[in-house]
């Protein structure tokens, strides 16, 4: 996908999203903004390796 198909995406999916949810997409935007890339490739990293492995995570905390 482009750039600019990315966006249309975004948008109508922000189109669909409850009002009071936007100011923390807003926010987090914003905050990605702010942080380099190889900081948010991490942190996105982080977050696929949390999701996926919920499960064992859950087991290991026990």
């Amino acid at each position: 996908m482009t750039k600019t198909e990315i966006k249309i995406e975004i948008q109508k999916v922000l189109d669909n999203v409850p009002e009071n949810v936007l100011q923390d997409i807003l926010d987090l935007l914003k905050g990605l903004q702010n942080h380099s890339g190889d900081k948010i490739e991490m942190t996105h990293a982080l977050r696929q390796i949390l999701t996926e492995d919920k499960e064992l995570l859950e087991k290991l905390a026990k």
